[in-house]
């Protein structure tokens, strides 16, 4: 049986691609390629990091105040700073930076709306 081995890209559709990309690139340091997007190097993640594949039940509360049926979520190296650049950039952010087992976690919500997590994950991290 063939299986998926990660996560291949994120695609979405924006009202301005343009300038939601901008934005991105000005406030998390998304480094642009020529095509228009980012490549994530795995190379260049905390050596204990990891792509997660979950799906919520349909009256989870956990994606407001986004009304999308999705939620994303980057691994920073430090969600503090990046918590910061974004409510500089005019992100809405939600709550406060909490701490877990497997990680310190921030949220906000960008320019089109969609709700975004913030992971940077600790030493030893589970």
């Amino acid at each position: 049986m063939a299986k998926v081995l990660g996560v291949g890209g994120v695609f979405f559709k924006s009202p301005d691609p343009q300038r939601l990309t901008e934005w991105y690139a000005k406030h998390l340091g998304l480094a642009l390629d020529d095509f228009g997007g980012v490549r994530f190097d795995p190379r260049a993640l905390p050596a204990d990091a990891r792509t997660v594949w979950c799906s919520f039940k349909a009256t989870t509360e956990y994606f407001e105040p986004s009304t999308k049926e999705y939620m994303l979520n980057f691994v920073v190296d430090g969600v503090d700073a990046a918590i910061r650049q974004v409510a500089e950039g005019g992100g809405n952010v939600i709550g406060v930076v909490e701490q877990y087992d497997n990680g310190r976690f921030g949220w906000f919500v960008d320019p089109n709306g969609n709700k975004i997590e913030l992971w940077q994950l600790l030493p030893g991290a589970k």
